[in-house]
């Protein structure tokens, strides 16, 4: 037990200053914590296990998910980001962990902007002001084809960045065994989520979640975005 509240490094001090430290607490909780339980609900969920799919469509537990998860997250990081900055220490100045913190700054600020510009969606529940089907999303028009390459391709290269962080701020502090093991142990959890539910089919092409599979709509005539997106078939939606 003691050996786990000692300091990873045993030739250094774990003395931390209390706003780097509620940084670093906030910081992991976004990155490590909501984001991915983000990503993994708009993976994995847009198609929920008992939904009687695609009688039933549209179902928007992921979308909500998602969304509360990626704006506390962001919240988190925008609170993170003043802690340290106000710090008389001046935090982690001039290292590699300084620079990797901005560039997750500014993606997670794009990722915001992307979200807002998406565009409209169309589609039998949200048309057009002409009456028409017509929108970004059901269309899937340039704009939202823009938006689906941006928006996952960033998501996916944040996420990966945010373990070079989390990692590189556990060791500047010194941070005791504990922690290494706890957020070690959480991204094998994380990971293993990921694999299995990959394996099992359940990361589904949003467009077919939202409005079917039929063949007719503009959206299926195209190919899904996105490594490893599933589209299934009339005989996988009847099982």
């Amino acid at each position: 037990m003691e050996w786990l509240f000692l300091p990873i490094d045993a030739t250094r001090e774990h003395a931390v200053d209390l706003l780097v430290a509620w940084h670093g607490r906030l910081m992991v909780a976004a990155w490590a914590v909501l984001f991915p339980i983000g990503i993994l609900a708009a993976r994995y969920y847009k198609i929920m296990p008992r939904q009687n799919w695609p009688r039933e469509l549209d179902n928007k537990s992921w979308w909500w998910t998602h969304l509360t998860s990626q704006y506390l997250g962001a919240a988190l990081v925008g609170f993170g980001l003043l802690l340290v900055v106000f710090t008389p220490s001046g935090g982690a100045a001039g290292t590699w962990h300084q620079f990797v913190g901005w560039v997750l700054i500014g993606l997670c600020s794009l990722q915001l902007m992307s979200g807002w510009l998406r565009g409209s969606k169309g589609g039998p529940t949200d048309k057009a002001p002409d009456g028409s089907l017509h929108g970004d999303h059901y269309d899937m028009t340039l704009r939202r084809r823009i938006f689906e390459h941006y928006h996952k391709t960033l998501g996916y290269l944040a996420l990966a960045l945010s373990c070079w962080a989390i990692v590189s701020g556990l060791w500047l502090a010194n941070a005791p065994v504990w922690m290494w093991l706890v957020i070690a142990a959480w991204w094998v959890i994380l990971m293993t989520i990921g694999v299995v539910l990959q394996h099992r089919g359940r990361c589904v092409d949003t467009y077919q979640a939202i409005w079917g599979n039929d063949p007719a709509l503009p959206g299926n005539q195209r190919r899904p975005i996105g490594w490893g997106v599933r589209r299934p078939s009339q005989r996988q939606a009847r099982h």
